[in-house]
């Protein structure tokens, strides 16, 4: 019985021995597989024969680091892609690539990012369709108000800058101001010669119906001279303030308030707005200086760690203020420089001839006893004396040497900055210090020795790039050891400097870096290797040549440029020294105000486009839902709900209900609404599996959230395909607003998307 038992345990470790054997065989045939297809160009079929034979050898490093770095692979390829998509409009294409690279890797931060994108994409593309509609009905005002709301968002969008600029520079913006009231455009004629001051504003407020108030301290028997004919309201008032030193302040659509125009009157009249600029290139300490030199502005503060400025005055020096923060904040000029750095060396050598002995040399053999006397030099024969001749030798020797040594680096730099390269070797230099106490201390100098480059572009704002160039190319020529038995190195060098001044795409060789020599060493029979030919038997004749040339070939091209800003931003009214509310701006306030009004019937219209009309009157608060049409049963796709609100909106509580037959949750995360401003939020989410996700946002401050951003995402997995299309829908929203204030906002319309096997 034992003996039975023995040889069944026997058996059993064969088998088990056969079996690690078979799945080790089985392993490393999928990991050849996959590598055969990943030079094949099939990364996909690839990751799966990797992800096999880690599976079957899970302990195998090999196995894993293949398949993390082919997984890898395929997520930057799709993150690309997307991109591409994504900068040429295609955004369908582009969401499929990000979502491709979040079925690779769950919960890609950057794949989210590019859906976040494409969700931002879409929304501007809506608000400059909205703004080019506003332009085909020559309403300038709306159509710049869109403009400003793209550009709120992307900053950089070409194309809505280009609009902007073509409203500035063709004179249908009217000097950066909304008149006050409709009242401001009737003509008036009006001519008083030292007249009370009221009296001429009596004579406009009947003309215009409008209602002026005056200060305490204006002077009741001020009186003043104006002869306008065929002007406007506008300009009477303006005149009469700027002629009077006099100032106004705007109460309401039809009345206005007159005071003088002192600093302390300014102090209690004068409204002030507070603006934060995030500057994402320029320095913030020095844009603030600029505010403070161009504005006088004093209450400007700089927070250096997140590169924001926080400006504190009055709505025109904000304005401005923004004008000045555009010219500085711009993204500096980039180039890539091609740079291609070849030396070349051919070395000849030529070693022909017969070296004869060239010395005879005699001595005198010692006697017996093993010493020399004179007497025995006085007997010197051919026994006595020793003959020694050098050996005869034979040269017949050719080397020929090509080399080619070629760098071919790309550097990308900033418009002047420095970039270095250095290809080659650092060499140590030994130095020995000795004491007057005789203690020996050695130190170590690494010099570089190679191919050095240094080089410092600046970029014109016309596509130039002038371009300093510092080449140095060096060699170890030799070692020299000193006398205290430290090495020394001899260096040789050849140096160029210079600066170019290319066109992007231009390409420069510098050569002519030459170093030739020409060696020549002759050692012959005096006479006889002097005849021509037949010296080469009584001599010997070295040629050695060497020569060594460097050529340096550059090419720039402007990666990033600035863009040169139109007239209008270039050149603009500031007012006067005393107040930067000159005549040509008009009413501040009236612009205020009519700003706001105008940027209230925006965000009305964004929201209707967001979620259409109800009832005929456009909501002042809507939320829409953003995602793809259509699916396949394993993709993992993310939908976003974003809001747009004219009113503060500080909580957001919200249910969303899907289709938890064809499509299951994987993330929930936070948008970027309710964190404007960089303001700290509380964000909670619970979900359903049977179709329901219970999500609210709160927002901590004082200050709520307006204009438009992205409330929440979610990451959805198609799981079956339906035979009806799926739905993702907004059950409930309840926004909250200061002081827990409900706001109204229509539910959307849900997000129909078609999942297909």
């Amino acid at each position: 019985m034992r003996w039975r038992g023995d040889r069944r345990i026997q058996r059993g470790l064969q088998g088990l021995l056969i079996a690690l054997a078979l799945t080790a065989c089985a392993s490393d045939r999928a990991y050849r597989e996959g590598q055969d297809l990943a030079r094949e160009g099939k990364t996909e079929e690839a990751l799966a024969r990797f992800e096999d034979a880690s599976r079957q050898n899970a302990d195998s490093a090999k196995f894993r680091i293949a398949v993390l770095q082919t997984r890898e692979a395929l997520v930057l390829g799709a993150l690309a892609a997307g991109r591409k998509a994504l900068d040429e409009e295609r955004y369908d294409d582009a969401r499929a690539a990000y979502q491709r690279a979040m079925s690779w890797q769950q919960g890609s931060p950057r794949a989210q990012e590019g859906l976040n994108a494409i969700a931002a994409a879409q929304r501007h593309a809506k608000w400059m369709s909205s703004a080019q509609h506003a332009l085909d009905r020559k309403d300038d005002k709306v159509a710049e108000n869109w403009l400003r709301m793209v550009l709120s968002e992307a900053p950089q969008h070409r194309k809505a800058r280009a609009l902007l600029q073509e409203l500035e520079e063709t004179g249908q913006k009217k000097s950066g101001t909304v008149l006050l009231a409709e009242a401001y455009r009737k003509p008036i004629t009006i001519e008083f010669k030292d007249a009370p001051l009221k009296q001429v504003f009596e004579v406009i407020s009947r003309t215009s119906g409008l209602n002026f108030l005056f200060d305490k301290d204006v002077r009741s028997d001020q009186k003043t001279s104006i002869f306008l004919k065929n002007s406007t309201i506008e300009a009477a008032v303006n005149l009469t303030l700027l002629t009077n030193q006099l100032e106004q302040r705007v109460l309401d659509a039809n009345t206005v308030l007159i005071y003088p125009n002192t600093q302390a009157k300014q102090k209690d009249y004068q409204s002030l707005t507070v603006k934060a600029f995030y500057l994402g290139n320029a320095e913030a300490k020095v844009v603030a200086s600029t505010l403070k030199t161009i504005l006088k502005s004093r209450d400007v503060v700089v927070d250096e760690k997140l590169n924001l400025l926080i400006l504190r005055d009055t709505p025109e020096a904000i304005r401005m203020a923004a004008r000045l923060v555009a010219m500085h904040d711009v993204a500096e000029s980039e180039v890539m420089l091609e740079v291609e750095i070849l030396e070349v060396k051919r070395t000849r050598l030529l070693d022909l001839g017969i070296r004869w002995p060239d010395q005879l040399s005699l001595s005198p053999l010692a006697a017996s006893s093993g010493a020399l006397s004179v007497a025995d030099l006085r007997g010197l024969n051919a026994e006595t004396l020793g003959a020694t001749i050098g050996p005869t030798t034979i040269n017949a020797k050719k080397v020929d040497t090509d080399t080619n040594i070629l760098a071919n680096p790309r550097i990308r730099v900033r418009n002047r900055e420095k970039a270095k390269i250095l290809i080659g070797e650092r060499v140590p230099n030994i130095t020995s210090t000795s004491t007057a106490t005789g203690f020996v201390a050695e130190s170590v100098n690494y010099v570089d020795v190679g191919l050095k480059l240094d080089v410092e572009p600046t970029i014109s704002i016309e596509g130039e790039v002038a371009i300093k160039i510092a080449l140095e190319v060096s060699s170890v020529t030799s070692q020299i050891q000193t006398k205290s038995g430290s090495l020394a190195y001899q260096i040789g060098t050849r140096t160029a400097q210079t600066i170019l001044r290319l066109k992007d795409g231009e390409n420069q060789v510098l050569a002519g870096l030459i170093n030739n020599e020409d060696r020549q060493t002759a050692n012959k029979v005096p006479g006889l290797g002097e005849i021509p030919v037949l010296g080469r038997l009584f001599g010997e004749q070295r040629d050695d040549t060497a020569k060594t040339e460097i050529v340096l070939s550059i090419t720039p091209r402007i990666l990033r440029n600035l863009t040169k800003p139109g007239t209008s931003n270039m050149e603009f009214e500031s007012g006067t020294e005393s107040s930067l509310s000159g005549f040509s701006w008009g009413s501040p306030d009236a612009a205020t105000k009519a700003a706001e009004g105008a940027a209230k019937s925006a965000n009305g219209a964004a929201a209707s486009s967001g979620n259409g009309e109800a009832n005929g009157t456009q909501a002042a608060t809507s939320l829409a839902w953003q995602g793809p049409d259509k699916v396949k049963v394993g993709d993992v796709f993310a939908v976003q709900l974003t809001m747009q609100s004219s009113q503060p909106v500080m909580s957001l509580p919200l249910a969303v209900g899907f289709d938890a037959r064809s499509m299951q949750v994987v993330s929930v995360t936070e948008g970027d609404f309710l964190k404007q401003g960089g303001a700290q939020t509380n964000f909670t989410s619970r979900v359903d599996p049977s179709g329901q996700i219970v999500l609210t946002v709160t927002r901590s401050g004082d200050s709520g959230a307006t204009g438009s951003g992205v409330v929440a995402t979610v990451n959805l997995r198609a799981t079956a395909a339906a035979s009806a299309d799926a739905r993702v829908q907004l059950l409930t929203a309840a926004p909250v607003a200061q002081g827990g204030k409900a706001v109204s906002a229509p539910l959307p319309s849900p997000l129909v998307i078609g999942v297909a096997p």
